[in-house]
This record gives C-alpha cells, sequence and structure tokens, in this order.
C-alpha cells in the first residue's frame, strides 16, 4: 500500500508568463498535482519580487505556494513534471508531520498578518535604485562568465 504525505511547494514562476496569463501559469501547478491522483489543499500567491540573481535569464519572479497531499511512489514523477514546465524556473518540495496539515493550511488561506492589525508600525519598505540593480546585475553575471569561461 502506497503512503500518502503532506507536502508543501515553493515555485518561482517566470513573471513574463505569470504577467501574460496568471490564471494559466498559476493553475498549471494545481493540475499537475491532480493528474498524479493528488490533492491540493491551498495554492496561492506568495511574493512578486526581483530574484537576487537572474535564473535562466529571468531578473524577476512569482514566488507561488501549495500545500497538497500526494502518494509518496509518485512525488519522483512530478518532480520531473515540473522541471521539464518552462514556466517553472524553480522549486523546492518538502514533506510536512501530517499533524501540523491543519495549521499550515489555515496559515496560508489567511496570509500574511498585516503590522496595523499587530498595532505595530508598519515597516519601512526598501527603495531600489534601478540603475544601481543593474551595475550590480552586470558585475554578477561577468563573475558567473568568467568562472564559466575559467
Amino acid at each position: 500500500m502506497n503512503k500518502e504525505n503532506f507536502y508543501e511547494g515553493l515555485f518561482i514562476l517566470n513573471s513574463d508568463a505569470y504577467a501574460r496569463n496568471p490564471e494559466d501559469v498559476s493553475s498549471l501547478i494545481a493540475k499537475t498535482i491532480e493528474q498524479l491522483d493528488g490533492v491540493v489543499r491551498v495554492s496561492r500567491l506568495w511574493d512578486d519580487r526581483k530574484l537576487a540573481y537572474p535564473i535562466k535569464h529571468h531578473r524577476r519572479g512569482v514566488y507561488w505556494l501549495s500545500y497538497f497531499r500526494l502518494s509518496t511512489d509518485k512525488l519522483a514523477e512530478l518532480n520531473r513534471l515540473f522541471r521539464l514546465n518552462e514556466n517553472i524556473l524553480r522549486f523546492l518540495i518538502i514533506a510536512h508531520d501530517p499533524r501540523l496539515e491543519e495549521a499550515l493550511v489555515q496559515h496560508a488561506l489567511t496570509g500574511p498578518v498585516q503590522a496595523k492589525e499587530e498595532g505595530a508600525e508598519p515597516a519601512e519598505q526598501e527603495v531600489y535604485d534601478d540603475e544601481e540593480d543593474e551595475a550590480e546585475d552586470e558585475e554578477n553575471n561577468a563573475a558567473e562568465e568568467e568562472a564559466e569561461n575559467a
């Protein structure tokens, strides 16, 4: 008998494809899991941000969070299908203790806690200077090319 586990998946999606068609790009994760007889508990947008370094020539990524149940013997196939999908730049899937399932699902459904609700002052937002970011990116790309050529 195959054991079913509770998993958390964090995905970095192609932000260009997501901007053009958010519903199709985000639903591909749930469709892939359900194709393998898994059950998606929660699947939602987590964040859209600039990446620390380019991934497959992309400088921005959409972070997508999913909690799901899946048979352990189908996890390798799920990983393979996600690697083949060009809209998924990176992903990480971890197994959780089933006793945490309801708490994690409820937390994901409610989203992040707002600072005003807790009575704290809002955190200062970082301001990015595009010119500085581009200069850093060019330096990082040059360093990567040197490493590859060495």
